[in-house]
Order: C-alpha cells, then sequence, then structure tokens
C-alpha cells in the first residue's frame, strides 16, 4: 500500500518508519526543509530506542522517503495519514489550526479519492469538522476516518509491532477496507482491530488515557497517606494489584506524571464536558493531585535540608520518563523551577534530556548547572534527587556518593533505591510513600 503520513514529529516519524518497516511504500511530509534534510541524513530528531536503525534500513529499501512538498507526497498514496500538533490552549483545548490547515490544503492538491486517517489526538467531532471540509472543497470523494495512536515513549516500536487493539473510526466499508489492508501485515488476531464510529473512536483515546493518568494520581495521593500512617505503598501496590479486576499496571507512586498526552488529554477531555455544560469531577481531582505531587519532592528537600534555600541539589533525570528525551509536563523540570525559585543552586543530569531540558527551561536554565557525567552532578551536593527512573541510575556507587555528598541526603522519586537499603548505609533516604527501617 502507498502511504503519506503528514507530519514527522513522534507520532508521525514512528508511524511513517513502522508502516514501512512491515512493506508499504510510505512517504514522510513536514513543512520543516532543516528537519528533512536531517531525516534524509538520518538524524533522528527524537530518541526512541531502535528507531534510527528502521528508518535507515526502510530508506535504504526504498520504501521510506521524505519530502517537504505535500502534493508531491501524497500523488501517488491510497491513504494519507495526517499526524500534526494538537497543541494545548490557554483553555485547556486542543488547538485544531494545524489539522485543519493540512485538512484544507489535501482537498486542493488531493488528486483521486484517498482514504485520509486522522492519527493527531482529536477533540470529539473533529472527523466531521474534516469530512465537511472535503466535502465542500475537494473535487473528489474522500473518506476521512480515525486511528488514533496508543505508542509509550521508549517502547513505541514493540507497541507499534503488537498492540493490544488498534481503534478505528469509520463510516463506510471503503474506509474499513483500507484500514484493514493497512494494518493486514501486523497479523492481528480476531478482534484486535476494533472498528466503530469516528466518535467514538476519538472519545476512546481520551478516556484511556484519562483512566490511567487516575490511576496515577490515585496511587501518589495513596503513597502520601502511607506515610502519614506508617504503611508501605510497596506492599500495598502489590496486594491491590493482585486483584485480576485491577490489575498490576501504573500503580507504582512517583513524582506525577508527564509526557504530551496525558496532561494535554486530560485537560481537554475536561473542556469537552463544560462545552457540553457537564463537568469531570474526578478528572478535576486528578489533574489537581498531579500538579500537588509535583511540589511533593520539594517538600520532602525542605524537610531533609530546613530550607533549601542557598543548598546545593544534584537532580538526576530530566525526561518526564525513562528511554526518551521528551521533557513535556516533566516533574523534573517543575522541581528545578522550584528548586531555583526558592534559592537552590541546581545540577542535573540525564542521558539523552540535556538539550531538550535546557530548552525548555527557558531563562531557567541559565542558573542550572547540567553535566554529562551523572556523578560529575552530585559532587558537592547536599542532596541527590532522583526523578526518572532510567537504568543508569537503578545501581549507583553509594560509595562515591558518600563521598560527594555533603550531607549524604538521597530522595528517590522513583522508590528505585530502596532494594539497596541506602538508610542503612549511613544516608538520609527517603522514598514516596515507603517504610524506612
Amino acid at each position: 500500500m502507498r502511504i503519506a503520513v503528514v507530519g514527522t514529529g513522534y507520532v508521525g516519524l514512528v508511524a511513517g518508519a513502522c508502516f514501512s518497516d512491515i512493506g508499504h511504500s510510505v512517504a514522510c511530509i513536514d513543512t520543516d526543509p532543516r528537519k528533512i534534510e536531517k531525516l534524509e541524513r538520518n538524524e533522528i530528531p527524537i530518541y526512541e530506542p531502535g528507531l534510527d536503525t528502521v528508518v535507515a534500513h526502510c530508506v535504504k529499501e526504498g520504501r521510506l522517503r521524505f519530502t517537504t512538498k505535500l502534493a508531491e507526497g501524497v500523488r501517488d498514496a491510497e491513504v494519507v495519514i495526517i499526524a500534526v500538533g494538537t497543541p494545548q490552549s490557554n483553555d485547556g483545548a486542543a488547538d485544531m489550526r494545524y489539522v485543519m490547515q493540512v485538512a484544507e490544503e489535501l482537498a486542493g492538491v488531493l488528486e483521486h479519492e484517498t482514504v485520509i486517517v486522522l492519527k493527531s489526538t482529536v477533540p470529539v467531532g473533529t472527523n466531521d469538522r474534516v469530512q465537511a471540509l472535503m466535502d465542500s472543497k475537494a473535487k473528489l470523494r474522500h473518506r476521512v476516518v480515525n486511528n488514533p495512536e496508543f505508542l509509550k515513549e521508549g517502547d513505541a516500536l514493540n507497541d507499534f509491532m503488537k498492540p493490544d487493539r488498534v481503534i478505528l473510526g469509520v463510516r463506510d466499508d471503503v474506509g474499513r477496507a483500507a484500514m484493514a489492508s493497512m494494518y493486514e501485515p501486523l497479523g492481528l488476531a480476531e478482534g484486535q482491530l476494533q472498528f466503530m464510529d469516528p466518535r467514538s473512536a476519538e472519545m476512546t483515546k481520551y478516556v484511556a488515557n484519562s483512566m490511567l493518568a487516575t490511576r496515577i494520581s490515585f496511587m501518589n495521593e495513596v503513597a502520601r497517606l502511607c506515610e502519614a500512617v506508617g504503611a508501605d505503598i510497596t506492599s500495598v501496590r502489590v496486594g491491590v494489584g493482585a486483584d485480576t479486576r485491577i490489575g498490576a499496571q501504573f500503580l507504582m507512586p512517583g513524582p506525577g506524571f508527564g509526557g504530551s498526552c496525558f496532561p494535554k488529554d486530560i485537560k481537554a477531555l475536561m473542556h469537552l464536558a463544560k462545552e457540553h455544560n457537564g463537568d469531570l469531577k474526578v478528572l478535576t481531582a486528578v489533574d489537581e493531585a498531579n500538579e500537588d505531587q509535583k511540589r511533593f519532592l520539594v517538600q520532602k528537600l525542605n524537610r531533609a535540608l530546613e530550607g533549601v534555600k542557598g543548598k546545593r541539589i544534584a537532580v538526576w533525570g530530566l525526561a518526564f520518563k525513562a528511554k526518551t528525551d521528551d521533557v513535556r509536563e516533566s516533574p523534573a523540570l517543575a522541581l528545578i523551577e522550584q528548586l531555583v525559585a526558592e534559592g537552590a543552586i541546581v545540577s542535573a543530569h540525564d542521558p539523552e534530556a540535556l538539550e531538550t531540558a535546557k530548552t525548555a527551561l527557558g531563562a531557567t536554565a541559565e542558573k542550572v548547572r547540567f553535566c554529562d557525567d551523572k556523578y560529575a552532578a552530585t559532587e558537592g551536593a547536599d542532596a541527590l534527587v532522583v526523578v526518572t527512573e532510567w537504568s543508569d541510575y537503578k545501581h549507583p556507587d553509594f560509595d562515591r556518593l558518600a563521598r560527594q555528598l555533603a550531607r549524604k541526603t538521597l530522595i528517590d522519586g522513583r522508590n528505585i533505591w530502596m532494594q539497596h537499603a541506602p538508610h542503612k548505609r549511613g544516608f538520609r533516604y527517603e522514598g514516596i510513600g515507603v517504610l524506612v527501617r
């Protein structure tokens, strides 16, 4: 099948590379000529394990190409995937200007009947808007379908190749057949391709992410309660997760969720409810709890150090999660901004996200020392805080840390050091909701 993907951000580039990897001929299109030039040199603009290998292989095989020219990229395409950004507006709604702009341009350049796929996360009713635009402005009949992505950053290739399910919002047999052909090479089991109406597909994406965000915020609040009453969140989490009605995923406490999806999607769903005179009280609480959790590590530091003003704080981990350089809504950046605002002296390390963090922090970055070596960040520090669960952080040299840290204080935002019992090595150690005995 011949596929065109408009947008080479995280969603578009991963989708384009993976569809090409399973045998389709793919053209990835972007308006940024510098990005396209880099992609043609196999310089991948995002960090995603294995993506550079897949892109290089598919380009070499002739199944994947990059262009800035929309008309050229979609000329022979049977399916055109729209994968441009839908950033959050000030009122919480998804900004649809880029999706609608691409749709309008497609209406003017498509020369044959095409299936247009909305892969961007879009509000309920967007499919109807795009279909109406195509019907009014295009010369031919184009079908608009929804295919929201559910890829985890850091494990996107595996998620694409082995999905739990593929959500497809279609109106007719033409759209259904095109989507079945597009995913046929994956050899999915019966029922994994879940066809439904477009509005239900649009809603499914938001509800799935909001449900996961709810679990995270709830467990973070429970972890804080465990600290107050003398319970251990690790035991609680295992006991609760053993219930088959609940399951063990997304029960790990931490410094709060971030990334490009959860924060934005829960706010978009809340905005949608308000537009329809509703009020999602649970999601409002989830959002508030997450913002509170991002301040929790600073509270721990203030207690442990009797205030952070003038104290040296080392931060390990800047990305919102491991195996990515994405710092959007990262708890680590919120932590750093709070620490700097309270007068702390901050040094930071991350295996992949140093540059993206510097950009995202803006003027605050000028007050932070960014280190290429994790131990360099800890020299003379009063406390070390781990915020991102990179594998490289899970088994540190505690003897070295004991020599380098001025106050031997460890704040473990991911509970990755509890197994090492740092408190028995002479450290002041605090996790999230765990008993230190």
